[in-house]
């Protein structure tokens, strides 16, 4: 019976996740993008590498409208897309 009063002495104390939880888009502010990441799946037998440009863009909405905590980038896995991007853009002087 001893091991029952234990139950009272202990305290919890919940705490957010620290990734992989965010607001839903309940305005629908990042749809198109959804939309587009999704097709791209559909047409490519769900081979989610040949859609990282799509999955980019989403992210990239998500963290513009603050629907999920701001990463860089080359944190989430898109390195090389971020430099493929800055070669193939002309300098301006």
């Amino acid at each position: 019976m001893s091991t029952a009063m234990n139950f009272g002495t202990k305290s919890f104390k919940p705490r957010p996740p620290d990734k992989g939880a965010f607001p839903l888009d309940h305005f629908g502010e990042c749809t198109a993008f959804k939309e587009k990441f999704m097709k791209c799946l559909r047409e490519n037998s769900f081979e989610n590498a040949l859609c990282r440009q799509e999955s980019k863009e989403y992210l990239e909405c998500r963290m513009e409208r603050q629907l999920m905590a701001k990463e860089p980038l080359a944190k989430l896995g898109f390195k090389d897309l971020i430099e493929e991007k800055s070669e193939t853009q002309p300098e301006t002087l």
